[in-house]
């Protein structure tokens, strides 16, 4: 395994100090945002494919500081209901395989997006339950009517590039946990696969550990955010995990996002990485900083630093006891 920054929480410097913080400090892996919600501070794939130039410098800056692309981000909503909301998304997310296949980087990162409940909504429709049985028609139109659809023609274009696209698992879309990425991935083809990011699945109440052995039981984790959550035990009994209040109100909140360690310890941790090496899982553990309680230099540094005891660089020694 190697490890990973996503490079938005340093996104306020240049690519150039950017990489050069993370070569510092020991990180092998940079995961780039390139369009969508984690905007282009770093890498602008409308430049970059259409200037040799530029290119050739964004990839000597990646080389200069011996890091590797573990994938490039466009997290967005290709599939709002909104038609140009949804084309802006997927343009960016079209740009992002198409500069993953000019630099060799075999993973884009994004979201499965979700649907209006009708073709006459103007706003997204993200269903939490099955009755009363509108909400069963509204998962019906959104699954066969757009999602299912749009990434057939997605997954065969990034088929024809050679690029896997990494679905994070996130409440608000239509892909939120196992079931759903494997339920798209069979509908439209192998090249859906996960980037899977524990802290998403804990506030649903799920284990990630087990989510990871389903899903690596078909090779369907594409890449890895390490990111936490803490559960708030006494605003959680009283209000569930299904949680409205502002981030920023961390006090009344269910749960907030936390650095790695500040959510769980080194025992969670470690026996996540181990199941992701029982999954065939040797890829980019891409640190996502989202906590609100510190800084980004100190989550990334405190982050850092906890992941570096707790991957598993080497590959597996002989047996020589069995």
């Amino acid at each position: 395994m190697k490890l990973g920054v996503f490079s938005v929480v340093l996104g306020a410097l240049p690519l150039e100090k950017a990489c050069e913080f993370l070569h510092s400090k020991g990180v092998q892996m940079i995961e780039i945002g390139c369009g969508g919600h984690p905007g282009k501070a770093h890498c602008d794939p409308e430049i970059l494919l259409n200037d040799e130039t530029k290119l050739q410098e964004f990839k000597d800056t990646i080389a200069k500081y011996e890091l590797q692309i573990s994938a490039l981000s466009a997290h967005g909503n290709m599939v709002h209901p909104v038609k140009e909301i949804a084309a802006d998304f997927d343009k960016d997310l079209t740009n992002a395989i198409l500069l993953a296949e000019k630099l060799g980087v075999p993973v884009v990162n994004t979201f499965s997006g979700c649907p209006g409940g009708s073709p006459s909504d103007k706003t997204p429709n993200w269903v939490t339950c099955s009755w009363p049985e509108d909400y069963l028609h509204a998962l019906e139109y959104q699954w066969e009517e757009v999602l299912i659809p749009y990434w057939k023609e997605k997954a065969a274009f990034a088929r024809e590039h050679g690029i896997k696209i990494a679905l994070e698992l996130h409440p608000g879309f239509c892909v939120y946990n196992t079931k759903t990425l494997l339920r798209l991935r069979e509908a439209a083809g192998p090249e859906i696969g996960a980037n899977f990011d524990p802290s998403h699945l804990i506030w649903q109440g799920m284990d990630p550990c087990a989510s990871i052995r389903e899903l690596g039981k078909q090779g369907a984790i594409f890449h890895f955010h390490a990111k936490d959550t803490k559960i708030d035990g006494p605003n959680c009994s009283v209000n569930g995990v299904l949680d409205t209040t502002h981030y920023g109100d961390e006090i009344n909140r269910s749960w907030i996002f936390r650095s790695v360690g500040y959510g769980h310890g080194e025992e969670y941790w470690k026996a996540m990485i181990s199941e992701l090496r029982l999954a065939g899982y040797d890829y980019a553990i891409s640190i996502e900083h989202e906590d609100s309680l510190m800084t980004g230099t100190e989550g990334l540094n405190k982050a850092i630093k906890f992941l570096q005891n707790v991957l598993i660089y080497e590959e597996r020694g002989e047996m020589f006891w069995a």
